[in-house]
């Protein structure tokens, strides 16, 4: 999948993405993680086979555009950063995991397969931020009767980083491979996961006071049978 990311020096980067990784159960609490485990099990949801755990999406399901469509009104988007290699360097923009929580119930995977997966269209290099990753907050807004409400908000210092996530998935290497993008995982949903159909995101850098913003609409296409 192509895309192409603007960059703070009004430069930009062009990525060729052909693999395609969502980093779940990426929080660094493990007893929160295992109280949601519980929780998404009480509504019938399988308990993951590894924490975290590495889900492969296909690379086409990735799109900059501004308005998607998706089957259903059961999907939401969650907030979380993107790091990806173009040109043996590592970068970060924002993406959102939108999944169909229907499907989810009957298999994780094919949920987050189910939906595209929205891409904002600039970036930063992860050098000029991983020193002070913790500091960065990502956050996300949905339209909701009429108004704009908060939905998600965190520090990135409750996730894990993206070096160690990296390391994890490649089974010790210190970058992803050419071509390789993946998803770092998200922080919850204010008052609860819902779907909404206009969804905002943002990832936040406080010591240089700027931000990675990207917005989407999505339409919902009517199931039939």
């Amino acid at each position: 999948m192509k895309l192409s990311f603007s960059l703070p020096d009004n430069g930009a980067v062009n990525a060729d993405i052909h693999t395609l990784v969502i980093a779940g159960w990426a929080g660094r609490d493990m007893a929160a993680i295992e109280h949601h485990i519980e929780e998404l099990e009480a509504l019938g949801i399988s308990r993951p086979s590894a924490v975290p755990l590495f889900y492969r999406v296909s690379a086409n399901q990735l799109t900059q555009e501004k308005d998607v469509q998706v089957l259903g009104g059961e999907s939401s988007g969650e907030v979380e950063t993107f790091v990806f290699n173009a040109g043996g360097e590592l970068y970060v923009s924002i993406a959102s995991d939108h999944t169909d929580r229907k499907l989810e119930a009957h298999s994780v995977a094919f949920s987050k397969q189910a939906c595209v997966k929205p891409v904002g269209a600039s970036a930063w290099k992860l050098s000029e931020v991983a020193d002070y990753w913790d500091e960065l907050m990502i956050r996300s807004w949905i339209e909701e009767n009429g108004a704009t409400m908060l939905y998600q908000e965190g520090p990135l210092s409750s996730l894990r980083t993206p070096s160690d996530l990296i390391a994890r998935f490649t089974g010790g290497q210190a970058i992803l491979p050419e071509g390789c993008g993946m998803t770092c995982g998200t922080v919850g949903a204010i008052g609860g996961i819902r779907p909404a159909a206009s969804f905002t995101m943002e990832l936040f850098d406080p010591r240089r006071g700027r931000s990675l913003r990207h917005g989407y609409v999505a339409q919902s296409l009517a199931e039939v049978a």
